[in-house]
């Protein structure tokens, strides 16, 4: 389920992460990829085969409520696993998110998503934000720490 070129990279001028030590820290990830200009809002924006493994039911009613979490979820989480990744490391190495929910009843959802990418949680916070850049179409930015002796 590989994202497109641009995924996980930052909409400024910051860096998407940077290595202190044996730590990674990565920016907060939404769902969008600036080099495309796509904002995820819903499952047409991820891989088929992601899009089946969060349950996509083909019953408009559903899909059209739970989609945009799940699949905005399921982009973020996946997006930090190909930036710890490229870092040298894997979402094992992941002991720390911070999320932040537009909505906290989308919690149960991305909670739902993140066991599909950690057999273990992470130690996490979860806060609930007004508004998020750059549209109010993003619902959830997750920022996350890894420990990756060098």
């Amino acid at each position: 389920m590989a994202l497109d070129e641009g995924a996980g990279k930052p909409l400024a001028h910051y860096a998407a992460w940077r290595r202190a030590g044996d730590y990674i820290f990565l920016s907060g990830i939404i769902p969008v990829n600036p080099q495309r200009g796509l904002i995820v809002r819903g499952y047409d924006d991820i891989p088929a085969a992601a899009q089946q493994r969060l349950g996509r039911s083909g019953e408009f009613s559903t899909d059209a409520k739970e989609g945009p979490i799940l699949a905005q979820s399921w982009y973020v989480l996946e997006s930090i696993r190909t930036t710890i990744e490229s870092a040298g490391g894997q979402m094992s190495d992941v002991f720390k998110l911070v999320q932040y929910f537009r909505n906290l009843d989308h919690f149960p959802h991305y909670s739902r998503v993140r066991k599909l990418f950690f057999s273990d949680a992470p130690v996490s916070t979860v806060v609930q934000v007004s508004e998020m850049l750059p549209s109010p179409d993003v619902l959830i930015e997750v920022e996350a720490t890894a420990w990756l002796p060098q």
